[in-house]
């Protein structure tokens, strides 16, 4: 994905990157074929991850549970019924096949 985004990046742009879960378990993992539009169009990439700005995390609930509450914010969850689905669901996590927060529910009440 990032080679189709490099292509299409404007010059000056920035790439904020946060953990890159289908890479985890590769045994080699996947290069980029377009890295020379970063020199080219003088783009930015930053790593980071949620240690970075835990200490901001009480502040954002505060931000937030508001519009949550109100419905003004939602947030996208992939389900997948019956605990006998947990390990399909686990496996396409790590191969980036769920969208949003992966859900697997084992009993409704």
């Amino acid at each position: 994905m990032l080679d189709a985004v490099l292509l299409n990046m404007r010059h000056h742009g920035r790439i904020a990157v946060c953990g890159m879960i289908t890479q985890y378990n590769l045994d080699e993992p996947k290069g980029i074929k377009n890295l020379l539009h970063i020199g080219f169009k003088w783009i930015q990439m930053k790593g980071y991850t949620h240690h970075n700005y835990y200490h901001l995390y009480p502040k954002f609930l505060d931000l937030v549970l508001h519009y949550i509450r109100e419905k003004k914010m939602v947030y996208v969850e992939d389900i997948v019924e019956g605990l006998e689905s947990g390990p399909a669901a686990l496996v396409g996590h790590f191969n980036g096949l769920n969208f949003g927060k992966q859900v697997v529910v084992v009993a409704r009440e």
